[in-house]
């Protein structure tokens, strides 16, 4: 077939994306509220704040501001992951960025499956934030060895989906009808499934290990454990949930309010307690909730820096990790050591605390041909033919989203692993290596600087 006849990657990933989102509104009705609740509060914003509606135009994200943002999948061998990644790649998603959640006390490490060009991001944003079960960091020998050979057992895709996957990876696409195949087969891997493969007391002993390792061991395949809409004031969304009967956990994750938002902020409503039926008895399993997020800017590694020494400062003032019986104490804490972080994007791009698309103007654009207009990045900017916006943030944070797996699985499901990062042991596993997403985004600054130089007939602009 020729290539022109393919389904490109990007639109196959807009539609399993809306399937995917259909299924858990299914499955998770309390998260068809919590999508209407963003909705409402992301009209709320713009209404208010028409300088964030005139920011969102300028780079595009206003088109998809409705679509999830992420999913969050846990897969629990080699094999698995590394033919999930198979499966993303089908739909254009690429691993980016290496978590070592072990050190926050979470038996797993993980990277973000998703889109890596800016484009292809504005067509759809979904990526699935992907982790692999560490069995090495269980501790009883017989339990470990009982949790692998489970695994072992399972085959969480389709024969058919395997198949596409597989003619995609051969002729370089699929066509339309394949591609509706394929988002039907893909959805059976991220389906619920309230039958367990272990008895009740086998589950126990995984749960009392750690309950994620429960989650990850005692079933047909690694259900889809929450999505996320993209909000514009997740503040807002965190007093507006009680109002619709949603709970919501008790600390907001990430960086404190900001005027201009940074990197990633996120919270969610509490885990639900679903029945199960075990291969000996009837129970229960509490994994599956509805999370939000509110995405800033992209840091550089000097602002980085700056956010992780800051948020270190707060923890250590607390005296330990945010939880519901400290949250107030915990966000006058943050609010108070990130004032020292500028919430001003002129400020962040000339400290180069940021990263930054550039947009010609009207106005730029009219001068072009002038002999009086200015040459320099600056000298552009100063005379209004040059626009710049930041950069939005879309990959994850390691701390927060231990956070939000720790809050769902109760405070009480802390457990201990020291530091235990080994990106080359997932990078075996998964067959490929991760990309460092600070790159990407420092690629998206310049193709923005070249576009702008293009356009105004300069060689470069730096």
């Amino acid at each position: 077939m020729p290539a022109q006849d393919f389904v490109s990657p990007d639109n196959i990933r807009a539609r399993f994306s809306a399937a995917m989102s259909l299924m858990y509104k299914q499955e998770v009705p309390l998260y068809g509220t919590l999508l209407a609740l963003v909705s409402e509060v992301n009209r709320q914003v713009m209404a208010a704040r028409p300088e964030v509606a005139e920011a969102l135009r300028w780079t595009g994200e206003i088109e998809r501001l409705d679509q999830e943002r992420h999913g969050a999948i846990r897969v629990g061998t080699a094999t698995e992951l590394a033919t999930i990644g198979r499966l993303f790649a089908v739909m254009g998603m690429h691993p980016v960025g290496y978590y070592d959640l072990s050190s926050a006390g979470v038996p797993v490490h993980s990277t973000a499956f998703r889109p890596v060009h800016e484009q292809s991001l504005h067509v759809s944003p979904f990526r699935v934030f992907t982790s692999l079960l560490r069995l090495e960091l269980i501790d009883d020998p017989a339990l470990r060895e009982l949790a692998a050979s489970i695994l072992q057992e399972r085959q969480i895709f389709t024969p058919r989906l395997l198949e596409l996957i597989a003619q995609s990876e051969r002729d370089g696409g699929l066509s339309d009808a394949d591609a509706e195949a394929f988002v039907s087969e893909a959805l059976h891997t991220f389906r619920w499934h309230p039958e367990a493969t272990v008895t009740a007391g086998q589950y126990q002993q995984l749960h009392d290990q750690h309950r994620l390792i429960a989650d990850v061991v005692a079933f047909k395949g690694p259900h889809i454990n929450h999505l996320t809409p993209r909000t514009l004031d997740i503040d807002l969304i965190q007093l507006g949930m009680p109002t619709k009967g949603i709970a919501p956990k008790a600390v907001i994750e990430g960086p404190p309010t900001r005027r201009h938002p940074i990197l990633l902020r996120q919270t969610s409503f509490k885990a639900l307690q679903e029945s199960i039926a075990f291969r000996d008895a009837d129970g229960s399993h509490t994994a599956r909730f509805g999370e939000i997020e509110q995405r800033g800017a992209a840091l550089t590694p000097k602002g980085r820096q700056l956010y992780d020494q800051l948020l270190d400062a707060t923890r250590e003032a607390l005296g330990g990790a945010p939880v519901e019986h400290n949250a107030q104490r915990y966000m006058s804490l943050l609010a108070e050591q990130f004032s020292a972080f500028p919430d001003d994007l002129r400020q962040m791009r000339e400290q180069g605390l940021a990263y930054f698309r550039y947009f010609v103007t009207d106005k730029g654009l009219a001068a072009r041909d002038t002999a009086q207009r200015p040459t320099t990045l600056q000298g552009l900017i100063d005379a209004g033919h040059v626009h710049y916006e930041a950069l939005v943030y879309e990959d994850f944070l390691p701390v927060s989203a231990a956070g939000i797996f720790q809050s769902n699985l109760g405070d009480d499901g802390q457990a201990e692993y020291g530091s235990n990062a080994n990106r080359e042991a997932f990078e075996e596993a998964l067959g490929q290596r991760v990309q460092d997403e600070l790159a990407l985004y420092a690629e998206t600054e310049r193709r923005s600087l070249s576009a702008c130089a293009a356009a105004l007939g300069l060689s470069a602009l730096a």
